[in-house]
C-alpha cells in the first residue's frame, strides 16, 4: 500500500500490497508518520520531497479544443513551476486524446508506456499538467509504482513554501486541506477505533473517519481564523478611505515584475527574487504623483495559467483589495514568449473575482531586456503596446519609463476628475492644507484677504470644499 507522501532513496518502490500486509509496509515505509494526522502534516509532508531533488516526468495531454504548440508551452511553464518547487524535470511525455480517461487519464495502454519511461530515467514522481481525480491518481500510483500528482499539488507545494505571515500560511493551508480531503486514503479496517459488542455491532470507527473529521474540523477552525483576519483588514480599509487617499493595486502573471515596480515607485525594501509566487502577502505603499497627490500602491500574488481553485477561493479575502482599488496597473513581462496568453490567464482570475470591469492600464515590464533576447520577444511587446492604448513600457530594474508610468497613473485617476476654483481666507491655513493634500494643484493667485487655487478634485472632494466655491 503506497503511503501518502514519500519513498525513501530511489529503487525501493512495490507495487500494493494485499491488506494484510499494508499497515506493516506503511510503518515500515513512513515511520515519522504513524501518529500524525492529516492536519498535523500540511505543511511538514510536502507534496514534493525536500530531502533531495526529485527526478520528474511531466505528462501533457492535447484535446480537440487545444493544440500541441499551447501544450507544450503548459508543459515549459509547469517545468518551471516544477524548478520551483525543487525538482528536477527528466522526462515529458504528450499524447493525443478525445476526451480524458476517466479511470488514468491517459488510458491503460499510454499509462504502461509511461512506466517505462519512469523506469527509463529513473523517474521519482510524475507530473501531469491538468488536474487528476482521487481514483485517477490512485489508479496511475497502482500501475506506476510511484507519486502521481498534478499541476494544482505543485502550485500548492510551492505556496506552502512561501507562505511567511499569519494570514498567509493559514490561507495557504486551508487550500491545502481543502485539496486533500478527497485524496484521504483508509487502510481498510485494520485500524478500527472501536471494537464490537454488544449492543455495538460492526467493526466501529475506522482511521479514515477519524483522519477526515478531524481535517474538517481543522478547516471550520482556519475559515473562522481568515474571517476574524477579514474583519480587521476591513477595518484598517475604511480608515485608509476616510483618508481620502487614491488607491492603485498591482496585478499580473507571477515573476512579472511586481514587487520590484513597487520598489521603484516607493523606494520601498520589500523582498524581491527572480523565481514564481515569491509575493503570496499583500503589501501596501506610499508614492506621490507629479501634482503632489499621494496614493496608495498594493502589491497582490501572482497570477498563473490554470490557478487552482482552492487557491483563488482561500485567496479571496486578500485579493478584496483589488475591488477596491481605483486602478488596477496589470504588470505584463515584456520579455515572455506568450504575453496574450499571460494577459488572458490574468484577466480570468480578476473575472473570477468579479474585478473585470475596473478601470485598467497596462504595463509592460523588463523593457532592459527586449533587446538582449531574440527579435520576437521585442516584435510581441511592440505589437501589445499598440494593441493596448494609453499602455506604458517600463523597466523597473533600471527606471526606464518612471516618469511616463506617474503621468499615466495621474490621468487615469483624474478621468473623473474635473479642475474646480476654490476661494480660502487666509486665516484658514488648515482648509489650504487640506487643499493640497487632497487634489493637484493647477494655479495659484494670492490675493489681499484670500487665495484662489485651481485644483483638481473628484465629487467626494468638490462636495467637501462646497463652501469655498468660488462664485
Amino acid at each position: 500500500m503506497l503511503c501518502w507522501r514519500r519513498r525513501g532513496p530511489r529503487g525501493d518502490w512495490s507495487r500494493e500490497l494485499p491488506d494484510a500486509h499494508a499497515d506493516r509496509r506503511w510503518h515500515e515505509r513512513c515511520p515519522e508518520q504513524r501518529h500524525v494526522s492529516p492536519t498535523q502534516s500540511a505543511f511538514t509532508d510536502t507534496l514534493i520531497s525536500r530531502e533531495f531533488r526529485e527526478r520528474i516526468v511531466l505528462v501533457g495531454v492535447t484535446f480537440p479544443t487545444g493544440t500541441t504548440a499551447s501544450t507544450e508551452a503548459g508543459l515549459d511553464e509547469l517545468e518551471r513551476l516544477v524548478d520551483t518547487a525543487g525538482a528536477d524535470v527528466a522526462g515529458r511525455i504528450i499524447q493525443r486524446r478525445t476526451a480524458p480517461d476517466p479511470a488514468t487519464y491517459l488510458g491503460r495502454g499510454k499509462a504502461e508506456e509511461l512506466l517505462a519511461v519512469c523506469l527509463d530515467v529513473d523517474a521519482d514522481t510524475v507530473v501531469f499538467d491538468d488536474d487528476l481525480s482521487p481514483a485517477q491518481q490512485r489508479n496511475l500510483e497502482k500501475i506506476l509504482g510511484r507519486t502521481a500528482i498534478d499541476r494544482t499539488a505543485v502550485i500548492l507545494d510551492i505556496f506552502a513554501q512561501n507562505a511567511r505571515t499569519p494570514e498567509g500560511r493559514a490561507q495557504v493551508e486551508l487550500a491545502l486541506l481543502r485539496y486533500r480531503l478527497p485524496r484521504l486514503r483508509g487502510r481498510g479496517h485494520t485500524l478500527s477505533q472501536q471494537a464490537g459488542g454488544i449492543g455495538t455491532r460492526g467493526p466501529g470507527e475506522t482511521q479514515l473517519e477519524v483522519d477526515r473529521r478531524r481535517l474538517v474540523r481543522r478547516m471550520s477552525r482556519l475559515e473562522a481564523d481568515l474571517r476574524q483576519l477579514d474583519r480587521t483588514r476591513q477595518v484598517q480599509r475604511r480608515g485608509r478611505q476616510r483618508g481620502r487617499q487614491r488607491t492603485v493595486s498591482l496585478v499580473g502573471y507571477t515573476n512579472a515584475g511586481k514587487s520590484t515596480l513597487l520598489n521603484r515607485l516607493c523606494e520601498s525594501d520589500v523582498l524581491v527574487e527572480n523565481r514564481l509566487f515569491s509575493t503570496l502577502d499583500p503589501r501596501t505603499r506610499k508614492f506621490d504623483l507629479p501634482g503632489g497627490e499621494t496614493v496608495l500602491l498594493t502589491d497582490t500574488v501572482g497570477f498563473v495559467r490554470k490557478l487552482p481553485h482552492q487557491v483563488v477561493e482561500a485567496f479571496r479575502s486578500t485579493l478584496e483589495v483589488v475591488l477596491e482599488s481605483d486602478l488596477i496597473v496589470h504588470v505584463v513581462d515584456g520579455s515572455a514568449p506568450d504575453l496574450e496568453g499571460q494577459i488572458d490567464a490574468v484577466h480570468r482570475v480578476l473575472t473570477e473575482i468579479g474585478a473585470d470591469t475596473m478601470p485598467e492600464l497596462v504595463v509592460v515590464n523588463k523593457a532592459d531586456s527586449l533587446g538582449t533576447g531574440d527579435d520576437d520577444s521585442g516584435e510581441e511587446a511592440r505589437r501589445l503596446l499598440a494593441a493596448h492604448p494609453g499602455s506604458v513600457l517600463v523597466s523597473a530594474r533600471t527606471g526606464q519609463g518612471m516618469d511616463e508610468l506617474l503621468i499615466a497613473i495621474g490621468d487615469r485617476l483624474r478621468v473623473g476628475d474635473r479642475v474646480v476654483e476654490l476661494e480660502i481666507p487666509w486665516a484658514r491655513g488648515d482648509v489650504l492644507a487640506a487643499v493640497h493634500r487632497e487634489g493637484e494643484i493647477v494655479g495659484e493667485e494670492a490675493g489681499d484677504t484670500t487665495t484662489r487655487i485651481h485644483v483638481v478634485l473628484d465629487e467626494a472632494g468638490k462636495a467637501r470644499f462646497a463652501e469655498f466655491l468660488a462664485s
